[in-house]
């Protein structure tokens, strides 16, 4: 009986209810990550992020810490005004709606499987999240 019991608790934490509130998929060789764009943070002036000065520099957060990294901002805008941009860094919470998130794949082409991806669901929105925005400007 315990045996079973074990047996149950391994395979329900191998498979989640819900894959795509996951930030992290690691079912098979490909180790797939969910990422955020600070900059698309500053260029949608979203209300969570915080900025403050130390030794001289500008640096920004996330006050949700949907990303726990505090960035340089001059730093920042000296990458974006590059081709390459700053970059995206790896979620440690669930992403808001308003935040521009993407699926990485940290060994795609070397791991990938026959039949592709494993758990595909990991790569959907979030319920919860939008799937499309909406906005409206109102004029006088």
């Amino acid at each position: 009986m315990a045996a079973q019991f074990q047996r149950a608790e391994t395979a329900r934490a191998a498979i989640p209810l819900r894959p795509q509130d996951e930030l992290e998929c690691r079912r098979c060789g490909v180790h797939c990550d969910k990422v955020v764009y600070p900059s698309a943070c500053l260029e949608n002036a979203c209300p969570f992020v915080y900025a403050f000065e130390e030794f001289g520099h500008t640096y920004i957060g996330c006050m949700q810490k949907v990303f726990d990294a505090e960035i340089d901002l001059d730093l920042l805008r000296a990458a974006e005004r590059t081709n390459a941009g700053f970059g995206a860094i790896r979620t440690v919470r669930t992403p808001l709606p308003m935040c521009r998130v993407e699926t990485e794949e940290c060994y795609g082409s070397e791991r990938s499987g026959e039949l592709g991806c494993v758990n595909p669901e990991f790569h959907e929105l979030p319920a919860a999240s939008p799937t499309f925005k909406i906005v409206a400007r109102i004029a006088d």
